[in-house]
């Protein structure tokens, strides 16, 4: 698969459902790593994402032939862009799909953020991989249970182009 045919445009809630399904299937690995079933992407209502996708917040689904294969969500506190549940169906991951879908983003937000923030499980190493090379720099480490730590990380956008 080439890049080129992967659409990204805004999520609808009417893509609820079918974010879901992606959601679900792309952190099952993660629950797996972690030993935990009950991470937040996995417990998530469709109500939930439907509500997030009707209430503002900026979210970007990326599609191949109609089916919606990955998706990433942002809010704001200040001039700081949160990212989070960046999921790709696993069939599609490590296609460049992740890194579109992030690229999307962080355009549409360079003239309301400074930065873009962002953290992911100490031993999701791909994700590591993923966003270092996307040009996130750790700021620091959280531990939030016995088997997790939380990688924070951060990445300066430049100003939008008058």
């Amino acid at each position: 698969m080439s890049t080129v045919e992967v659409r990204i445009g805004r999520a609808e809630p009417g893509d609820a459902g079918e974010i879901l399904t992606v959601q679900r299937a792309a952190y099952v690995g993660e629950a797996q790593l972690y030993g935990d079933p009950f991470i937040p992407p996995l417990v998530e209502s469709v109500e939930q994402v439907r509500k997030a996708l009707a209430d503002g917040g900026t979210v970007f689904k990326a599609a191949l032939d109609g089916r919606i294969i990955g998706v990433v969500r942002a809010r704001f506190s200040d001039r700081t862009c949160l990212v989070g549940r960046l999921a790709v169906a696993p069939d599609q991951q490590g296609r460049g799909v992740e890194r579109l879908l992030l690229d999307t983003l962080e355009a549409d937000v360079a003239g309301r953020a400074t930065s873009c923030v962002l953290f992911t499980g100490h031993l999701s190493e791909a994700n590591l991989k993923l966003y270092r090379g996307l040009g996130y720099s750790e700021t620091h480490r959280e531990r939030v249970a016995a088997h997790l730590t939380f990688v924070h990380m951060r990445k300066h956008l430049e100003p939008a182009p008058a």
